[in-house]
């Protein structure tokens, strides 16, 4: 028996029964769906954790004072005695470091004619932008000179200048900034919320100096203070040997002895977000093991009715043997049929599965991302499971006695 002819004869043995294959079908269409789904919104969960650690600089070391301790009691993380200029000016020598963003923060409330918003407020060098990589939506980022000249000028972010210039723009705008008066010079582009559910839009950068000297006010035992310090390191250089280099460093610049604790800490942030996300990938897989359990129970449904078609067609398979059809060709096309029930019902859940993802984009807000390896997997899948569960019956049909089977009725 040529291909072409077991295949027409498997298409017109499925279209024979009409409703039995639709049903049949189903369990593949939910398991396919089910399958593209739980990868859709995995893959969709991974790329936006790719990004957040991108929009926090995956390249990042991010040091802060470690916990004080004074008569036995903590004083809390970032406690300790803070950094300084000159601890940013000498790591800016290390081979590892592109830029050294020295950083304090603080909170305040901008006013702008009548109205006012109380917001995050960073004082930051040059270098924060870089470490960042923030640009400027609307006019321009500070410069060099005017960061160190300790100018009162400012970027704000779009959440601010939403919220206080609707309708016009925020550029060469005078405000108060805790009473002290700045000048804008650009709006940032938009970051959105950010891993820990902030509003990184919500945000007014001015020069470390104007902050420390005007602004947020300065540190009464360190002059100079710097309570943050980023470090980015050359794309390429090994992380895990920049961080070691990095600490070794700091109990230099710190003037720690041999066997004192650290008075710092040193943060990986793509180490740290990857660690936060992986309950959420764990969760993910087990959803996807548990969605292909119901294309397993699918395919236990193709390979019932499988049998239940060599049973109502033994007659017909005694026949075709009588005639000449070799056992690979009985083979061939039961595996036809179960192959074409699973491709087309891996197809339509695939597209369901599309539907399902998209659905609960809207309705969850979950992120979601469907790629033609997802689909090319789901469907792929489906034909496994065709093969898998058809091959049973197919075998059985091919084994069959060509005498007793035309005898039966």
């Amino acid at each position: 028996m040529k291909a072409g002819v077991a295949f027409q004869s498997a298409i017109e043995a499925l279209f024979a029964n009409p409703l039995r294959s639709f049903l049949t079908m189903l369990g593949i269409m939910i398991g396919v769906a089910s399958v593209m789904a739980m990868m859709a919104i995995g893959e969709g969960a991974a790329r936006q954790v790719d990004q957040q650690i991108a929009a926090l600089g995956a390249n990042n070391l991010n040091i802060r004072p470690g916990s004080s301790q004074r008569g036995g009691r903590s004083g809390g993380a970032a406690s300790d005695m803070p950094f300084t200029d000159d601890i940013v000016r000498a790591l800016r020598s290390e081979p590892y470091a592109v830029a050294i963003a020295a950083r304090i923060g603080g909170s305040g409330t901008v006013v702008a004619g009548q109205q006012n918003w109380s917001t995050s407020i960073q004082g930051v060098n040059a270098d924060h932008f870089i470490t960042q990589d923030l640009r400027a939506a609307e006019g321009r980022l500070l410069d060099e000179a005017e960061i160190s000249s300790g100018a009162a000028l400012a970027v704000i972010g779009k959440t601010i200048a939403d919220n206080l210039f609707s309708g016009t723009s925020a550029v060469n705008q005078q405000v108060r900034l805790n009473n002290v008066p700045v000048t804008i010079v650009g709006v940032l582009e938009s970051k959105g919320q950010s891993n820990f559910g902030g509003d990184r839009d919500d945000t007014v950068i001015v020069p470390l100096s104007t902050a420390r000297n005007r602004i947020l006010g300065g540190s009464s035992t360190t002059p100079n203070y710097v309570s943050n310090i980023e470090v980015g390191v050359v794309p390429g250089y090994d992380m895990a040997s920049a961080q070691e280099q990095l600490e070794e460093r700091m109990r230099v610049l710190r003037k720690l002895r041999a066997g004192q604790e650290d008075n710092f800490r040193v943060f990986n942030i793509a180490d740290f977000i990857r660690a936060r996300s992986s309950t959420q990938a764990t969760f993910s897989i087990l959803l996807a093991f548990t969605a292909a359990v119901s294309l397993i129970v699918g395919g236990v449904g193709v390979m019932n009715i499988m049998l239940v078609s060599v049973t109502e067609r033994t007659r017909e398979i005694g026949l075709r043997m009588a005639i000449g059809a070799r056992k690979q060709d009985i083979l061939g096309q039961f595996l036809i049929e179960s192959l074409g029930l699973c491709f087309i019902g891996g197809v339509i859940g695939s597209l369901l599965g599309i539907g399902v993802a998209e659905l609960a984009a809207k309705l969850g807000e979950f992120p979601v991302s469907v790629s033609p390896p997802i689909a090319a997997i789901s469907i792929g899948a489906s034909v496994l499971v065709g093969i898998f569960f058809g091959y049973f019956p197919a075998r059985r049909a091919a084994q069959l006695n060509p005498i007793e089977a035309l005898r039966h009725d």
